[in-house]
């Protein structure tokens, strides 16, 4: 049995940066297990700009943010293995890979890190009604055909969803010539950035047809065409409202889920909400020495968060590595009113030096409204915001100082409210 301090599972964004951040930490016995061809993750797919204006300070394709990590791990010696997946991992965090080179390997940390990323849900998940015809894709999947393969998967086009890849897929698929005829969103929101509907749509004449959904599937061999109807606020198609929209291709962005069968299989609590992990302020699991980043834990807007949190998690893998234990008195963070979930879910207040940002995203669209922080039963923010999105992170900063003024705190509320 190999034995490394620190297993890295995961070479994407996540991975990268946590394993250098251990390294970094002066942990020298790292690896890391990614199964793909390549390091990078997705990014590798993801050619369009906008990434690292607040790691590089300067605008970066997917590729170009992602090489910056993969020569550091180069650079720095890093050992890494592809084409490696990892077949389970149990609580005493022994992991049990396989790769050509290999065959079957078994690895012994003393830490792990989660970074495997999530994965997008397919038609199966949604239950569209419908022939099963050629011409169905996630976004993800027309992405990495255009992109990567250089193949086109359409040429008229409807989008399902109207989160941030099915954004950035309208787009896409204009700019290789196809027609993307409307993206349609079940909700009376779209779930993507702000920046991506202006950019990607509006900059286009995409129409984006809002409370709306595809009721129907036509096709024999090949997608021939959609129907789409209104839905209700019970999110119940309308009546009445159906309309047929001529196309060759259905692309769907229906949602990411978190990758965690290997989290379960270590006994790793999930959250219901957002299908990773739950963690404390030190990114650490309830399974000793295991820790998770990146969207295994929780679907992200932008990498640079990504970054952000990945380097923490290395820090406290590189301090558990070197004897440090995070348990002791936990304040547990609720999500209520309005606020979906947070992550971390849990705070030791002697696990923090200065500060801790506590991300989390709404569940619904939100004007002129706060953001409330209670410590108990005692409000202590109460930050202004013109607008909230559910398709927009937001973070709230809890200082050491805060912590220190209610020591006896059991628990941290976040919610919104209207005054």
């Amino acid at each position: 049995m190999q034995e490394y301090d620190v297993v890295v599972i995961g070479g994407g964004p996540a991975g990268l940066a946590a394993a250098i951040s251990v390294k970094e930490e002066g942990v020298d016995s790292i690896l890391i297990l990614e199964r793909d061809t390549q390091l990078g993750g997705i990014l590798n797919q993801c050619i369009h700009n906008g990434f690292g204006l607040h790691t590089f300070k300067e605008e970066l394709t997917g590729p170009e943010y992602a090489q910056r990590f993969i020569d550091k791990v180069k650079d720095m010696n890093i050992p890494y293995k592809l084409n490696t997946m990892v077949l389970d991992l149990n609580k005493d965090k022994v992991i049990t890979a396989v790769n050509e080179e290999d065959g079957i390997i078994e690895i012994k940390a003393k830490s792990v890190i989660l970074s495997m990323g999530c994965r997008e849900r397919p038609r199966g998940a949604i239950n569209i009604p419908g022939s099963r015809c050629a011409g169905i894709y996630t976004a993800g999947s027309a992405q990495k055909f255009v992109n990567v393969e250089g193949y086109m998967p359409g040429k008229e086009v409807v989008i399902l969803g109207s989160g941030d890849i099915g954004l950035i897929m309208a787009r896409r698929m204009t700019l290789e010539g196809a027609k993307v005829k409307a993206v349609i969103e079940l909700l009376p929101y779209s779930s993507g950035l702000k920046r991506n509907i202006v950019q990607c749509l509006d900059d286009f004449g995409i129409p984006l047809k809002l409370s709306h959904t595809v009721t129907d599937i036509k096709g024999k061999e090949r997608v021939e065409g959609v129907t789409i109807a209104k839905v209700g606020k019970d999110r119940k198609v309308i009546k009445g409202t159906e309309e047929y929209i001529p196309c060759d291709t259905l692309l769907l962005s229906v949602g990411l889920l978190p990758e965690n069968e290997l989290s379960r299989k270590a006994e790793v609590k999930l959250s219901n909400i957002t299908g990773g992990p739950i963690v404390d302020e030190s990114l650490e699991t309830n399974v000793d020495g295991i820790f998770a980043c990146g969207n295994v834990l929780h679907v992200h807007d932008l990498v640079d968060n990504v970054t952000i949190e990945s380097v923490n998690a290395g820090k406290s893998a590189a301090k558990y590595v070197n004897g440090k234990r995070f348990d002791g008195g936990k304040i547990e963070v609720l999500a209520v009113d309005g606020v979906r979930y947070t992550v971390p879910q849990y705070i030791n207040p002697q696990n923090v030096n200065e500060s801790i940002d506590v991300r989390f995203r709404v569940g619904d669209v939100f004007k002129d409204s706060f953001i409330s922080v209670y410590f108990d039963d005692v409000r202590e923010m109460h930050i202004k915001k013109r607008i909230l999105t559910p398709g927009e992170m937001e973070k709230v900063k809890i200082t050491r100082a805060l912590l220190d003024k209610y020591p006896d705190c059991k628990k941290i509320t976040i919610k919104v409210e209207g005054k």
